[in-house]
């Protein structure tokens, strides 16, 4: 369902009483939200995601204008509906995340490390660098993976991009296998990104 982030990372969400989930949430305030990356078509096991698991609990008056002001940055379109009476905010507080980041790549994450977690600077321009480099540097990707993941394959896709590194998933002669590949330094912007994917290609044409 549509949600809006606050500082510390935490779901908000405009429900109305109407809604199931709302009385499912009144009667237990557990819940869970799953959230995806786009994934190539027929590939949504292969998609990066995560799974935030925490309690789910009705936004106090003090808090109600902040809250407001960050779910309608996300979606504006809800002006329309936002103070309607049957509508209300809830935010979820975080206890536990699982994350999934391709195939073979998992694990859980502390509500602690999550709360103390800052926005990846590149979370804003991933998705254009992973566009481009599936659409255009195929070959690249392939070699990258071959040199730095130690992985060969006939086919090579980005599936997420931070500040770290990056994912892909690749066709080998063994099936389909996923890989985290580190950047040689950490990033802050898309450019920087660019220049670092333009040395390892460089550095991994020498060593083939």
């Amino acid at each position: 369902m549509p949600y809006g982030l606050d500082e510390r990372g935490r779901p908000i969400f405009l429900i109305s009483t109407m809604a199931m989930h709302t009385q499912n949430l009144q009667a237990d305030e557990r819940a869970s939200l799953l959230i995806t990356e786009p994934a190539a078509e027929g590939d949504s096991l292969g998609a990066p995601r995560v799974t935030l698991v925490g309690k789910v609990l009705a936004i106090l008056q003090p808090e109600i204008a902040e809250a407001r002001r960050l779910y309608l940055e996300h979606y504006a379109n809800s002006k329309y509906w936002v103070d309607f009476e049957d509508f209300s905010f809830y935010r979820m507080d975080v206890v536990d995340v699982y994350y999934v980041g391709g195939f073979g790549v998992m694990g859980w994450v502390a509500a602690a490390d999550y709360d103390r977690a800052k926005p990846d600077p590149l979370a804003d321009t991933a998705a254009g660098i992973i566009e481009h480099m599936n659409a255009d540097h195929k070959d690249a990707l392939i070699l990258l993976a071959r040199v730095f993941g130690h992985l060969e394959s006939n086919e090579a896709t980005m599936t997420s991009v931070d500040r770290l590194g990056f994912h892909v998933r690749l066709k080998t002669a063994d099936g389909i296998r996923g890989t985290r590949i580190a950047f040689l330094r950490e990033v802050s912007t898309p450019i920087e990104a660019r220049k670092v994917l333009v040395e390892m290609v460089q550095q991994a044409s020498q060593q083939v």
